[in-house]
């Protein structure tokens, strides 16, 4: 007989899964932010040994293979665990094989990243593609935790379309940020050995625009999760809603105090990696809310009811 698995220990899984793909995230900044993009200059060996030496950016960018090696395993485990779980929802089984298709993707488009001594577009699509992963994820733990009669609750349009609008701004402001950051100082390799290109389509100039562009389209961002918040109040959206719309509106102050403040000092890569461990975690709030809000209807619930909480039991 095969294994059972009950809902509640699925929703675990899916939790799991996504925490480690968003942690992969974090540790592949770490990778770029301590010039460790070439510590290994092949894949999948490390200078063709299957032990990397020991040097510091050898260890830091195989330890990052082999993490998101372990994630890609959590992530079929949950795949797996869907066709498992009982009562059988398809749904989940088509949202679980997102995940490590986007993470074999991944192992694919890292070895061009190195081949190609790191180039700019394909460090942008590397990761771009983490970002993209997460959304199916995200979606993976939301549709494990919610029940089916909460699913698909209809809502105010306004205040559902403006959460859908935060969520589309929140990924052009991701791109806009790897946009800066593949024009910035951070090349992701020592720059005393090895030559790596940057994004230079303005010249001398082109930080700087990047720079600016990111910043006006996260205030237009920002402003975005502020109507939704308020028309969340306004309009009967749930109170899971309006706590993760709050959510993000503190984490977008957060990003835009540290990017002000890292702009001023010149980009210091620790407070970098603060910055993109904050846009990571404001992507996976905006893409919980988007999901918390619902369809649009005409006829939008008039009191909050209870919706599904990304920490709490199913």
């Amino acid at each position: 007989m095969r294994r059972r698995i009950t809902p509640e220990a699925y929703a675990r899984l899916a939790l799991a899964s996504a925490i480690g793909l968003a942690v992969v995230v974090l540790t592949g900044a770490g990778v770029r932010l301590t010039d460790s993009g070439l510590g290994c200059p092949d894949w999948p060996r490390c200078e063709g040994e299957v032990v990397p030496p020991l040097s510091v950016n050898a260890l830091i960018e195989f330890g990052n293979r082999v993490f998101s090696g372990l994630v890609g395993l959590v992530a079929v485990a949950a795949f797996v665990g869907a066709w498992l779980r009982e009562p059988r929802d398809r749904g989940l089984i088509w949202l679980a094989a997102l995940p490590p298709i986007g993470a074999a993707a991944q192992g694919g488009i890292g070895a061009f990243v190195v081949a190609t001594h790191l180039t700019p577009a394909l460090v942008m699509l590397h990761f771009g593609l983490s970002m993209l992963i997460l959304v199916p994820a995200v979606a993976l733990v939301w549709r494990a935790r919610t029940p089916p009669q909460r699913r698909g609750r209809p809502g105010d349009p306004l205040m559902v379309w403006t959460v859908r609008a935060a969520t589309v701004l929140g990924g052009l402001t991701l791109f806009a940020g790897t946009v800066a950051t593949a024009a910035g100082p951070h090349a992701g390799a020592d720059d005393e050995h090895q030559v790596v290109q940057r994004l230079d389509f303005r010249g001398g100039d082109t930080l700087e625009w990047a720079i600016h562009r990111h910043a006006l389209i996260a205030v237009a961002l920002g402003l975005t999760v502020i109507l939704g918040w308020w028309l969340a109040r306004k309009r009967g959206g749930s109170a899971q809603l309006v706590e993760t719309l709050t959510l993000s509106g503190i984490l977008m102050a957060a990003q835009g105090l540290l990017g002000s403040v890292q702009y001023g000092l010149g980009l210091p890569a620790d407070m970098v990696w603060a910055h993109v461990a904050l846009a990571t975690g404001n992507w996976i709030v905006l893409l919980w809310a988007s999901a918390n809000a619902g369809r649009p209807s005409r006829s939008a619930p008039r009191e909050p009811v209870a919706d599904g909480n990304l920490l709490a039991s199913p």
